[in-house]
Formats: C-alpha cells, structure tokens, sequence
C-alpha cells in the first residue's frame, strides 16, 4: 500500500508539473501577443552575432518566427546565394514589424524571405487572417519605405499537424496575401503549402520533429526546393 501510496503522489506531481507547464505556455503566449519587446534579448544576440561575424553585403534576409530559427542548414542549402537567417524566436509577425529596422533593414537587402503568420493564427491569439494581412501589409511598407528596391518574398503559412484545426484561417491569410504579392512586382508568394498537402491530409509526419509542427529534414528539403529555384532565377548574379 505504501508504494502504491508514492506511485499515485508520484502521477500527482507530474500532473501538477504538466498543468503548471501548460498554464505557462499560455501565459508566455499572452505576452509574446501582446507585448512587441518580448524578443528583445533574441534581438540583441543577433546584432552581437553580427559583429563576431559580419554579414555579406546586400544579402538575402531570411526572417520570421522559428520555421526560420531552427533551420540551421539555411546558408548550406541556399548556397551559392548570400544566405542570412534572421529568424526569431516563436515571433508573429507584429514582431517582424516591429524590429524591422534591426533584423531586416540594417542589412540593406536585396530580398526578404519572410515567414510568419503561423504563430499569429494559433488558437490562443485570437487572430485571425485579417490581422495576419494587415501586419504583412505594414511589414512590407516598413521595409519598403527605407529599402525601396528589396523583393520581398512571403513564405506561405504552412499546414501542420499540430495546427490542423486552424489551416482553413491560415489558408484564408495565405490566399489574401497571395493576391496581394500579385498586384506588386517586387512581391512574391512562396507556395510551400501545396506541395506539404500533396504528402496527405494533414501533411505527412515525415515532414515535422516530434512537435508536428516544426520541420524534419525532410521539411526543409522540401521548403528549399520551393524557394531556391525561385531565388535563383531571380537572381542569378547572385548565384554565381
């Protein structure tokens, strides 16, 4: 009876340590919705990074939320184009807004690869494809006003398991958008959802980690085919 008595306070403890994770995972993403500072100090790393390592010039900025932090074989799989990740934190794009000015512009681009909206569109934001446009459209404005000539390049929402349930909002964003790059010829929309849903309904398990929401190998295999080609079309100086 004793042992059973620790095994069941045992459940009890890690019950309680899951519930407490939860609650703190909903808190952290109150903050990170509302607060524009909350990835300061990511920010700061960044700008440190670039004195220990100084970037090439007018390189092709890639920034947005973690699909772009974690993709640790960027500069391997866009070479020979001059690769930066910028990525940051599990950032919305109201962040990408805001430090614009340190994560994108700094750099004078020639091109911008923006991932962002699917965090924004998470259940517990409470937004929705309208504000997933609206901060694009502001996005776009901020770097446009201070680099008139970077292409900017919206990487498509794309589907996962984990967010499933959200993919008819996040389609809605990604069509609005689409439409919008179409109007203007230094915006392009990077498709990377049809091919992630040609693997299955929601999109194959090979395609993420255990999350089901962040990319494999296999993942960013596929996003680099989307987006290389492009890339090096539409620069093939560049590519050189």
């Amino acid at each position: 009876m004793r042992r059973l008595a620790i095994g069941l306070g045992a459940l009890a403890g890690v019950a309680l340590l899951v519930w407490v994770a939860g609650r703190a995972g909903l808190e952290w993403y109150g903050r990170a919705s509302q607060d524009p500072e909350f990835f300061a100090d990511e920010i700061a790393a960044l700008e440190a990074a670039d004195l220990a390592h100084p970037p090439p010039a007018r390189p092709i900025v890639f920034v947005g939320s973690s699909s772009i932090r974690l993709w640790d074989t960027l500069a391997e799989d866009m070479a020979p184009l001059p690769a930066l990740n910028r990525g940051f934190g599990g950032s919305q794009l109201a962040h990408a807004v805001h430090f614009a000015d340190r994560a994108v512009i700094r750099y004078q681009p020639r091109a911008v690869v923006l991932y962002a909206g699917d965090n924004d569109l998470d259940a517990r934001t409470g937004k929705s494809a309208a504000d997933v446009v609206r901060d694009f459209q502001a996005f776009v404005g901020r770097v446009h006003t201070a680099v008139p000539d970077a292409r900017i390049y919206y990487l498509s929402i794309k589907p996962s398991r984990m967010r499933w349930a959200r993919w008819p909002e996040q389609a809605k964003a990604n069509a609005e958008i689409a439409a919008l790059c179409a109007k203007d010829p230094r915006l392009a929309f990077l498709d990377v959802a049809t091919p992630m849903l040609a693997t299955g309904e929601p999109p194959s398990r090979e395609l993420f980690i255990f999350d089901g929401l962040h990319l494999s190998e296999r993942g960013y295999a596929l996003w680099t085919g989307v987006v290389k080609p492009r890339l090096l079309a539409d620069f093939p100086e560049a590519g050189r």
